[in-house]
């Protein structure tokens, strides 16, 4: 297999510039039209004019249209009735805007009145049902976990007499994968793609393809993912940057390092320019291999590039130097972020104080955590969980106690199931009964009943090795009463 290096360093092909399209004229000739008006004017000029033209009309509509939609959200916001609102603004309000209102209703949670709209819509007589408006309330529905309300909407869009598009089948497919259990919605999501393929109006796009391949490689189903990039080779569809993102990603997420860099070279091949998302999944892929002088070089190529870092470059890299115990070299991946003008998140914060509780410095990770709750009104259960888990690390479980102590009667801290699992995979481990009775009844006081999942997750951490080695005197076994998953 070829090797993505040469030089000590990665080289990209640079894209061969494309054909000049009427829109990349400059109006200058148009223009000189106007000033010399003896002058006929060319087709060009003419079609020139006509392109500027409707695009300006275009974004004057745009404009009016978010402009009616800001208003109508400031309504809302005031608590009065949606539907009173909406018959306000009744002879000004179409398809367009109702997009607009899903996308913004969706975003804060709201989906519920996004079914309000969509009712009201119906209602109108300039209302055709259409596959658009479905397949986007789907895919809010889907983003907000409403798996079942989105499976609904796709039975009502049937009912109304819209035949399934590819569009649509890609909504429903993506609102399956926001599922919380991942295997069944995996499964499903892989149903509807064998069905898509069966169907003639309805067959996958490479959208589709892209979707799965990022879904199968965030599971680590290697052996999914090259099916489908094989699928993909076969099909009439063409493989973007996307989907060489999502074969590398899986590749890298089960440390196949040179499987990765094959797909890199094909990438090439093909003239495809790395993304700054391939950039950052060669870095991670890199950095959790413990391959730092490879990591280090895909950063240089990555300045020298048209790309930009994201925090979540950096992020990795002080992630990865921290495992390794690299303490110098993630500060100073730190130090960079400040040189280059980026602010750093409270995700790189978190990853500092994991880094410091790595290298056994867990003074100094506390007092990044000490810093970040004093700037924060409420301390995120991330924040919290990380901060535990250095303590953990360390061997340090009377701090964790009473960090969680701290936690639990402050009304600053986000404890969450998370917070529970990991602490009572800690005091399994390390055989703290005492503190393992005491955690049981935050959780009885919570009102948090643990369930078969819950032991699962909290004890499947350990890995097979570990649960063999927790200690016998220990009561691990489900109560009766517990409720099944």
């Amino acid at each position: 297999m070829s090797s993505s290096f040469s030089n000590g360093s990665l080289h990209f092909p640079s894209i061969p510039t494309t054909h000049m399209t009427f829109t990349h004229i400059p109006s200058l000739s148009f223009n000189f039209c106007l000033e010399h008006p003896r002058k006929k004017p060319t087709k060009y000029t003419v079609i020139c004019a006509s392109i500027r033209s409707k695009r300006n009309s275009k974004s004057e509509e745009n404009a009016e249209a978010q402009e009616l939609v800001r208003t109508l959200l400031k309504n809302f916001n005031y608590d009065k009735p949606l539907l009173s609102t909406l018959n306000k603004y009744v002879k000004l309000v179409r398809t367009e805007h109702c997009f607009l209102l899903f996308e913004e209703l969706g975003k804060s949670d709201k989906w519920l009145q996004c079914l309000e709209v969509f009712r009201w819509m119906q209602k109108q007589r300039w209302y055709v049902a259409d596959n658009g408006v479905y397949s986007k309330l789907i895919s809010v529905m889907g983003k907000k976990g409403q798996t079942r309300m989105a499976m609904w909407l796709f039975s009502e869009m049937r009912n109304s007499g819209c035949r399934p598009d590819t569009s649509v089948y890609n909504a429903l497919i993506t609102a399956h994968l926001h599922s919380k259990d991942k295997p069944k919605a995996l499964s499903k999501a892989f149903g509807y793609f064998e069905k898509m393929k069966a169907t003639e109006r309805c067959k996958p796009s490479i959208v589709t393809y892209n979707i799965l391949l990022r879904a199968f490689a965030q599971a680590r189903d290697v052996a999914q993912v090259e099916a489908l990039f094989k699928d993909v080779e076969e099909s009439i569809v063409t493989p973007d940057i996307f989907t060489f993102n999502g074969v590398m990603d899986a590749y890298g997420k089960n440390g196949m390092i040179g499987e990765m860099e094959g797909v890199l070279s094909r990438m090439k091949s093909k003239q495809i320019r790395p993304d700054i998302i391939s950039y950052n999944l060669l870095i991670d892929s890199y950095g959790r291999k413990q391959e730092f002088e490879k990591m280090e070089q895909v950063f240089k190529s990555l300045l020298r590039s048209k790309e930009r870092p994201t925090l979540s470059t950096f992020n990795s890299m002080i992630t990865n130097y921290g495992k390794a115990r690299l303490r110098e070299k993630a500060d100073s991946v730190f130090q960079k972020i400040t040189d280059m003008g980026y602010a750093p998140n409270f995700i790189t914060y978190e990853c500092m104080i994991m880094m410091y509780g790595c290298c056994d410095c867990v003074s100094r990770a506390r007092e990044i955590f000490d810093k970040m709750v004093e700037s924060e009104k409420i301390v995120k259960s991330s924040t919290l969980n990380v901060m535990l888990n250095v303590y953990c690390l360390n061997g340090l479980p009377m701090e964790a106690d009473r960090l969680f102590e701290t936690a639990c009667n402050s009304e600053m801290f986000r404890v969450d199931l998370s917070t529970y699992k990991l602490l009572y995979k800690f005091y399994t481990k390390a055989d703290l009964k005492e503190l393992l009775q005491k955690l049981m009844r935050h959780m009885d006081r919570d009102g948090i009943v643990p369930n078969k999942r819950f032991f699962l997750d909290a004890l499947g951490a350990l890995g097979s090795s570990d649960r063999d080695s927790v200690p016998r005197k220990v009561d691990l076994r489900i109560p009766a009463n517990i409720s099944k998953v």
